[in-house]
């Protein structure tokens, strides 16, 4: 791993489930809560040994069966791609949870086991009456965002981008992230947007063993980096759209992320406008896709009032504030002219 590089800010010593959200958005930095979950049950557990955080896990356990990520030892823990980046280098798996439990357990001597992964696994779905020892409990403050339970070995989540806000909990284990800005994306060198190991797109630099000669921009990304290695029950606020790799640094490990949307429920994701951007502007001429830029910025990047200000009210339509009415009729429009 790099070293020399700046920590995340952290907030010491905060009272269990005591989340600053209001400075923590009004900020839009990475922020550490350390001992924020140190009294979740599952935390406990986990601190008394694996065996005891996995029979928590398995007590609240219906049964159902988990999709999972699986490796070889070959690929150390980290799942990407194979050597052209036309397929991943792991498996999709499905089994009952107590079986993945079971292999992890087997394999936590190894020095190089295979990977093991469930990833993003709603708690509700299938864990019910965990969150009631193990939550923040954001909806008492506004805020719609289901956890998700991540659990696995060694495995290390290639650096990527969230496009919604999110809070990660480390209940077991320890793991390290680092952070960077989202103007760090081509430093970070993103590689396909299809396929992808988690369903986002992520960096191809090998933070284990970066090659600067392949990738000598990244190493303007680490001067701009943050990093922090979480024990359990502390968290990290990272803001949406910044860029985190995230190593589990023991031979289990279990995090529980927040994920939620800031944005009205009635605007869209923002990734479709990227894609529709990529197929109708990218490949224009340049003197043509400087002029977009223009009205990009106008329409889009710059003060949302600017627009219509010299409008009065009643013919601003568009221009004016999007609200369920005008985005329905947005989406009817877009939809009849995409599919002339």
């Amino acid at each position: 791993m790099i070293d020399a590089i700046a920590s995340v800010r952290e907030l010491p010593d905060r009272q269990p489930g005591a989340l600053p959200l209001d400075e923590l958005l009004a900020a839009g930095q990475p922020v550490v809560l350390r001992g924020v979950a140190r009294d979740w049950g599952l935390v406990q557990a986990g601190q008394r040994g694996m065996p005891e955080a996995m029979d928590y896990l398995r007590r609240h356990y219906n049964g159902q069966p988990v999709t999972y990520s699986y490796g070889s030892r070959e690929i150390a823990g980290r799942p990407f791609y194979n050597d052209d980046f036309t397929a991943l280098n792991i498996e999709v798996r499905r089994s009952p949870l107590g079986e993945v439990l079971d292999a992890i357990a087997a394999h936590a001597g190894d020095a190089q086991p295979p990977t093991y992964y469930v990833a993003s696994l709603l708690v509700d779905t299938r864990l019910p009456g965990f969150r009631a020892q193990n939550d923040f409990d954001l909806a008492a403050q506004g805020i719609h965002a289901p956890p998700s339970i991540w659990i696995g070995n060694r495995v290390t989540a290639s650096c990527h981008y969230d496009a919604m806000e999110n809070i990660a909990c480390c209940a077991v284990g320890r793991r390290r992230f680092t952070v960077f800005p989202p103007e760090q994306v081509a430093n970070l060198y993103p590689g396909p947007l299809e396929p992808t190991p988690g369903g986002q797109v992520v960096s191809v630099v090998d933070f284990a063993n970066p090659d600067f000669e392949r990738y000598p921009r990244f190493r303007d990304a680490l001067a701009a980096a943050q990093t922090a290695v979480l024990e359990p029950g502390d968290a990290i606020f990272i803001p949406n759209l910044w860029w985190h790799h995230v190593q589990g640094l023991e031979p289990f490990n279990v995090l529980v992320n927040y994920w939620w949307n800031g944005a009205p429920a009635h605007i869209p994701a923002a990734m479709h406008a990227l894609y529709h951007a990529l197929w109708s502007l990218r490949d224009r001429p340049e003197r043509e896709k400087q002029a977009w830029r223009a009205l990009f910025d106008y329409y889009v990047f710059g003060d949302a009032q600017r627009a219509g200000e010299h409008l009065p009210p009643q013919a601003r339509k568009t221009l004016g504030p999007i609200d369920e009415t005008l985005a329905r009729q947005l989406r009817a429009m877009l939809i009849n002219k995409l599919n002339r």
